[in-house]
Formats: C-alpha cells, sequence, structure tokens
C-alpha cells in the first residue's frame, strides 16, 4: 500500500507540475512577463515549491541505489516536514483560495491535481510508510523555517515584481495590518500541524511496534 502510494503520488506529482508549468509560462507571457519573469512567477508559488519537495522525496525513496539519491530528502525530518507543509497547501486552498478564483480547463487539473490529490496521497503515505517515530520536537523550529522564509521572500518581492503569488500577502491593496494578519494566522495554522504531525509520528510508531494495537 505504501509504495502503490509513493509511486502514484510521483507519478501525479511530476504530471501536475510538469502540466502547469507547460500552460502557465506561456499564459504569463500572454499577460506580458518575459520569460525568465514567467518562469520566477511559477516558481514563486508556496504551492509549487512543496510539491516539488514532495516529488523529490518519493524519488529518492524510490530510486534503485535507495538513500544515496538526494539522502537529504529520504530522511525522517524532511518526510515529515514536506507532510505538514502539503498539508498546508491542502488547508490553505480548501478553505481560502478555491473561493477567490475559478479555473479552467487545464488550470482547473492542475489545480485539482497539486492542491488536492498530491497533498492526500503525500499524507496518507507518510501516515501509513514514511512515519517511524524518530521526529523529536526540535525538528518544529527546522520545519518552520521553510514558511517563515517563503513568507519574507514574497513580501520582499512584491514591491519589486509588482505582485504578489496569493492575494492575501498583497499589501498595497489589503494594507500591512491585513497581511500581517494573514501571515500570523498561517504561520500559527503551521505550528499547529507541526505538532500534530510529531503526536501522529511517535503514535504510529508505536501502533506499528509488536503489541502495539492491545
Amino acid at each position: 500500500m505504501g509504495r502503490f502510494l509513493q509511486q502514484a503520488g510521483l507519478v501525479i506529482g511530476l504530471a501536475g507540475l510538469v502540466l502547469q508549468f507547460c500552460i502557465t509560462i506561456p499564459a504569463s507571457m500572454e499577460a506580458g512577463r518575459s520569460l525568465l519573469g514567467s518562469i520566477v512567477f511559477l516558481f514563486s508559488f508556496f504551492t509549487i515549491l512543496t510539491n516539488i519537495g514532495a516529488v523529490l522525496v518519493h524519488t529518492s525513496l524510490l530510486s534503485p541505489t535507495g538513500y544515496a539519491w538526494l539522502p537529504a530528502f529520504a530522511g525522517p525530518r524532511m518526510r515529515a516536514g514536506v507532510a505538514v507543509s502539503i498539508a498546508l497547501v491542502f488547508i490553505v486552498y480548501a478553505t481560502v483560495l478555491a473561493q477567490l478564483w475559478q479555473p479552467q480547463g487545464l488550470f482547473l487539473l492542475c489545480d485539482v491535481l497539486l492542491h488536492y490529490v498530491t497533498p492526500v496521497l503525500f499524507v496518507l503515505w507518510w501516515l501509513t510508510s514514511g512515519a517511524d517515530g524518530r521526529t523529536r520536537w526540535s525538528d518544529i523550529s527546522w520545519w518552520m523555517l521553510y514558511p517563515v522564509a517563503y513568507l519574507v521572500y514574497a513580501l520582499t518581492r512584491a514591491p519589486l515584481a509588482g505582485e504578489v503569488p496569493y492575494p492575501f500577502l498583497d499589501v498595497a491593496k489589503n494594507g500591512p495590518a491585513s497581511v500581517a494578519v494573514s501571515a500570523l494566522a498561517i504561520t500559527g495554522l503551521f505550528l499547529v500541524l507541526c505538532i500534530i504531525a510529531v503526536l501522529a509520528d511517535h503514535s504510529v510508531s508505536r501502533l506499528r511496534a509488536p503489541g502495539g494495537n492491545r
């Protein structure tokens, strides 16, 4: 079951990312961005970066040489951190972003694949096979670096590029107070997911241990 979820996550994740690239770059250039600007724009989305991380985790564990390929992505800390991050992708999109736009055609397909399907597959895989009880509470400080660094990047890039990847990060439109509240709320949600992940990792490990289901 775990290997099937990994293989499905890898294939669907790669397909979603490649398709997203193929349809976003031309559309972005038609909107007036350069080729380089379009590529930077695409890779400025938390969803894209996180799905790349999920694909790298799957690839590192499914490769013939096992941990020898990109070993950093095969470790328990990275696996759990990506699970937390991609769960955040699912929750924020489903509760906030899905109501803000109505993609059509291939854009809708990419949205479904990268915001719903790959997060569910990755989290299910992690719970059934990836979690092994080796996460530590201290890992949370490492996981938190990702969303914080992303927020710093997105907010720093915004006045330079004149655009933001997500509407709730638009200081010019919403004001600094609103953006600060949104950023704190998402960071707080991420922290809660981190705590749940550590607890889940330890609980799953105990259940797998001999006699753990008694």
